[in-house]
């Protein structure tokens, strides 16, 4: 028996259209390279989709590649993630089910207030098939508190456990601080657990259970994932052995620099220093610049002409991050404030005036920061796409300040 084990593929995420477009390419690159190693079946644990009503380009990329899998009579078994699932229970999954393009294994029915699953047999291997999806903030566990798992450990024959959760017992210690399920929500005695929802990348054969794999995401979906994974990719598992594949779509390079005491120009010289007679052909470059400027903001990095130098030597993208790039012209601001509301005035208070903005005095300052937090602190609509909501957010914000 010869399988393909891929999770968190995540197709459509991204806002960056080059970078949404590499996760397409790396699920069909992962579907050709489970074409060409001749496996019976795939499976997929959860966030097929980064949301679970995706852009209908994307959808539609899908469809093909699923369809050739059909075609082949390779068959796919999948459940919902964290990203593709709803709270309504509305999933493209149960779309693309109906359409014969795969096969959503997460079924079973309430008995006496307990939840029976129900496996799917794979008619070429015989291999027993079921599991639990995943939901938002780890609500999945209600499921599994529910779970009948005597019945599911009974069941003779190679069985394999499909879900989308982290388990504390087996986190990488960098992802400890992950909300996680203990390894007794788990049925014992499979032969082998699907896992998904976790971007990183491990198995561990566990004693009275059997072989726990995650194979990390298809490609990293986070500026940190990026910097720390480089690429993505997924098991292919022969005789119950996992052996992970790399999709290196692109090149990845990275750049970091500590600006603590140093001016934007000195940050602006280290950069370029940096990054003389780097070979950046074909790669995705990040640039993360953290400490406390000596002087001015971090807009006077001069980022324009180091994103041109990168380009020039045919970077495919480059991007950065200055979350922990602070400066002394905004202080730490002692506040005694109590509730998060007393909070956010006591510090928009303090920082009144010290971006001049053209036609506004402190009044209207204070009034357009105030607007600008409630226009930001809107969430989703359900079903809504992600871009969507940028754009409706985008208009909202024209509107506030006159563009």
């Amino acid at each position: 028996m010869k399988f393909a084990h891929m999770s968190d593929c995540h197709i459509g995420s991204w806002r960056e259209p080059k970078l949404r477009e590499i996760s397409i390419q790396a699920f069909n690159r992962a579907v050709d390279l489970s074409v060409q190693e001749n496996v019976d079946f795939i499976l997929i644990s959860g966030d097929l989709f980064n949301t679970s009503m995706p852009a209908i380009d994307k959808l539609k990329e899908t469809v093909i590649k699923l369809k050739e899998l059909k075609d082949k009579d390779i068959p796919v078994y999948a459940i919902a993630g964290s990203h593709d699932y709803s709270p309504s229970g509305k999933t493209m999954l149960d779309v693309l089910e109906s359409a014969g393009l795969l096969i959503n294994v997460a079924k079973g029915e309430l008995v006496h207030n307990n939840l029976r699953l129900k496996f799917t047999i794979d008619k070429k291997t015989g291999a027993r098939i079921t599991g639990l999806l995943g939901r938002r903030k780890g609500l999945e566990k209600y499921d599994y508190s529910y779970l009948l798992r005597d019945e599911l450990e009974k069941e003779e024959g190679y069985k394999i456990f499909m879900f989308h959760s982290a388990i504390s017992d087996i986190m990488p210690k960098d992802l400890e601080a992950m909300y996680s399920l203990p390894i007794s929500f788990l049925p014992r005695g499979f032969n082998y657990y699907a896992g998904g929802h976790v971007h990183a990348v491990f198995s561990e054969h566990i004693p009275d259970y059997g072989m726990i794999t995650y194979p990390g995401p298809l490609f990293p979906n986070s500026f940190s994932e990026i910097e720390k994974l480089g690429s993505g990719g997924f098991y292919i598992v022969d005789n119950n052995t996992p052996e992970w594949h790399r999709l290196q779509i692109f090149n990845t390079k990275g750049i970091i620099i500590d600006c603590n005491g140093k001016s934007p120009q000195d940050v602006t010289t280290e950069l370029d220093e940096s990054i003389l007679g780097r070979d950046f052909f074909n790669s995705i470059v990040t640039i993360r610049l953290h400490g406390c400027l000596s002087s001015g903001t971090p807009s006077d990095i001069d980022m324009r002409k180091i994103f041109e130098r990168i380009y020039i030597g045919s970077a495919y993208f480059v991007m950065k991050n200055t979350n922990a790039l602070t400066t002394k012209e905004f202080q730490e601001i002692n506040i005694s404030a109590g509730s998060t509301n007393d909070i956010e005035q006591e510090i928009i208070k303090k920082h009144l005036g010290q971006i001049k903005i053209d036609g506004y005095d402190s009044k209207k300052e204070d009034s357009l920061i105030l607007s600008l937090m409630d226009i930001l602190n809107k969430d989703r609509d359900e079903g809504e796409r992600v871009a969507d909501f940028e754009q409706r957010l985008r208009i909202d914000i024209s509107k506030l300040i006159g563009i």
